[in-house]
């Protein structure tokens, strides 16, 4: 029960020691550090495709099924994971939860706020293929 209740603690006391993720539960921590490990134990029995947790595989294997059990009940588009549905569905509700802490603009995706920031930090970590210029975005 104490361990179960870390879950809503908010405490996070186990630390992966090579990307210092944290996690509330040790088995979690353990798991996901197979991810560092570069094993790879899973095989998908479809494209042979290698994963390092169980999970993961199983989430890929509904590729191949044509599965896809999570329906937005707005416009019934249908996705494979409970995150993408969850990210889909803020399109309908206008929420951008993720803030440039430079410029203020919104996202609706951490990650796109992620590749805006790199204009504010003067990097510019992609070179065209034709003339070599170093840009910031792939785009």
């Amino acid at each position: 029960m104490k361990r179960h209740q870390l879950l809503h603690s908010g405490q996070r006391p186990f630390t992966c020691y090579v990307c210092k993720k944290t996690f509330s539960q040790k088995c979690n921590m353990k798991r996901h550090q197979l991810i560092h490990s570069g094993q790879h134990p899973f095989t998908c029995d479809v494209c042979k495709k290698t994963f390092s947790q169980k999970s993961i595989m199983k989430r890929h294997q509904l590729i191949h099924s044509g599965q896809r059990p999570f329906t937005c009940d707005v416009c019934k588009k249908t996705v494979i994971q409970k995150c993408n549905m969850k990210r889909h569905q803020l399109i309908h509700t206008g929420e951008h939860p993720f803030t440039c802490d430079v410029c203020k603009k919104t996202f609706i995706q951490k990650c796109n706020m992620k590749r805006h920031q790199l204009i504010h930090s003067g990097r510019h970590p992609f070179t065209c293929d034709v003339c070599k210029k170093n840009v910031h975005s792939e785009v």
